[in-house]
């Protein structure tokens, strides 16, 4: 029925470019790099970040503007999930190495229950977890959540610089850190 292929066409058109709304707004998505499951985008290309904002797994609150001027790595998890058992030894790693350098890593938690999700943090991660079991966050950056986990780092203008929807190493993201924490802010962060 032709209805229908339009219908499918249009909603893969959509999702295809929904992948890349995270880097950038509006036609500039084409401009970023992608191998299907990593976005990159250059300085000029990157777009501001949606709000992220939320309760603390361990209390308390936490606002990303309040890291504005540091490079932000953000992961989303939960503790549910085969793959970021198997990277959280690796996103620590790299928080523990990089840290030093102007960067902070934030995790989000989504759907989840709260006490499989502390339970899951100890002994594995130092950095605080949004709790954000509805996955309102992710949802924010495009991400599906389905593609958890995935991991998006800031620049230090609050830009998104690159997100990977998939799990990562320590191998393959310190070098995109540090990358990223080599670059020098735009004045006033008018980039």
């Amino acid at each position: 029925m032709p209805g229908r292929r339009t219908l499918a066409a249009l909603l893969a058109a959509a999702t295809a470019g929904a992948a890349l709304v995270g880097c950038s707004a509006g036609n500039q998505e084409s401009r970023c790099t992608s191998d299907g499951l990593t976005i990159t985008c250059a300085p000029d290309q990157r777009s501001k970040t949606p709000k992220v904002s939320g309760e603390l797994l361990t209390g308390g609150s936490y606002d990303v503007s309040r890291d504005r001027g540091q490079v932000v790595v953000v992961n989303f998890w939960g503790s549910w999930c085969a793959p970021c058992r198997a990277e959280a030894d690796d996103l620590e790693a790299t928080y523990q190495a990089t840290k030093a350098s102007g960067v902070t890593f934030l995790g989000i938690n989504t759907q989840d229950s709260k006490d499989k999700a502390i339970a899951f943090e100890e002994g594995r991660v130092t950095y605080p977890s949004i709790f954000d079991p509805a996955s309102r966050q992710a949802l924010n950056f495009d991400i599906p959540p389905n593609t958890t986990p995935a991991t998006v780092v800031l620049d230090r203008d609050g830009r998104i610089a690159v997100v990977i929807r998939r799990a990562v190493t320590q191998d393959e993201l310190r070098p995109v850190v540090e990358r990223i924490a080599a670059e020098q802010p735009a004045p006033n962060g008018s980039r």
